[in-house]
């Protein structure tokens, strides 16, 4: 089954390179417009009457631009890290901080302080996309469309890409997405779709 990652478009704390976890923001209106932009160019192409999201505002919202006329089923294992004590701050406010200086130098492995344990959180991200893949091939979809965070599609990719790859080198930016092809457990990605063209993934 081919499946569809796509990370949800802008909000206002995006724009401002925020650390945004549970945050319940909605799109800005700048993600709104690079949205049907992206609609139009990349996403006009793929058709699905069900999209998967997590329950929050941000991804809910992109998948009604991107999507009108599909159903939403939203999984709550899918939505974003708690960012704890970095919650909606940012690096220009966070600099000085030994505690996040600290988890910048463990290059993101250590847990955040008042966080989400990065072990459960990767865990659940892939345990709530599996189960939502169970549903897609329960319901005979052609094709599994995923409107999820950033962090999410990181830890579902690094747990189950095809070759392997590691969390960080699965970062995309806001409106963008992996396609891929999910089969026997894993995904083995085929491209990723970043702004008006469609960039080939090769090994």
């Amino acid at each position: 089954m081919r499946v569809l990652l796509i990370r949800h478009g802008k909000t206002k704390g995006n724009e401002e390179h925020r650390y945004i976890g549970r945050t319940d923001e909605s799109l800005s209106e700048i993600g709104k417009k690079e949205l049907l932009e992206r609609k139009k160019n990349v996403y006009h192409s793929f058709i699905t009457e069900l999209v998967f999201t997590s329950s929050m505002k941000r991804c809910v919202e992109t998948a009604k631009l991107i999507f009108p006329k599909a159903s939403i089923y939203q999984e709550e294992r899918l939505i974003e890290c708690n960012f704890g004590i970095f919650e909606y701050k940012n690096y220009q406010e966070l600099n000085g901080n030994k505690e996040y200086q600290a988890w910048i130098d463990s290059e993101g492995s250590m847990d955040i302080p008042g966080g989400e344990k990065i072990a459960i959180f990767k865990k659940r991200s892939v345990d709530g996309f599996l189960f939502c893949m169970e549903e897609a091939e329960r319901r005979g979809l052609e094709i599994a469309v995923f409107v999820v965070h950033g962090g999410t599609i990181m830890a579902v990719l690094e747990a189950l890409s095809d070759p392997h790859k590691t969390y960080y080198n699965w970062q995309i930016k806001n409106g963008e997405a992996y396609l891929g092809y999910f089969k026997e457990g894993r995904i083995k990605v085929r491209e990723m779709l970043s702004e008006s063209k469609s960039l080939e993934i090769r090994e």
